[in-house]
């Protein structure tokens, strides 16, 4: 595993509790802007779904990730609506959700 993806867990554990943010957003957060494609590529190889909440990474218009690797879209939607975050026609309103 790489130290950029150990960042990417890392930054995603401390988003807080009712906040979602953007692929492109946790790229900048861990440290290389410009680097949302590899963000969506370590969170699809997570290996601690449960501690690491991949859930909260949306599409920087607020969609959810049609591959969610952990159980599909409806699943993701779930898990951020179990903390709050309501989900309208699969998309997050990122002004007011957004980290």
């Amino acid at each position: 595993m790489t130290d950029f993806a150990l960042k990417v867990y890392d930054v995603l554990k401390t988003i807080p509790e009712g906040y979602a943010l953007s692929y492109g957003r946790l790229a900048e957060l861990a440290g290389k802007p410009g680097a949302a494609r590899a963000v969506g590529n370590i969170l699809h190889k997570n290996p601690w779904p449960k501690d690491v909440p991949c859930y909260k990474v949306v599409h920087s218009d607020g969609s959810l990730a049609p591959a969610f690797a952990f159980g599909g879209i409806n699943r993701q939607r779930e898990l951020l609506e179990d903390e709050g975050i309501p989900v309208i026609n699969y998309k997050v309103d990122m002004k007011k959700y957004g980290y």
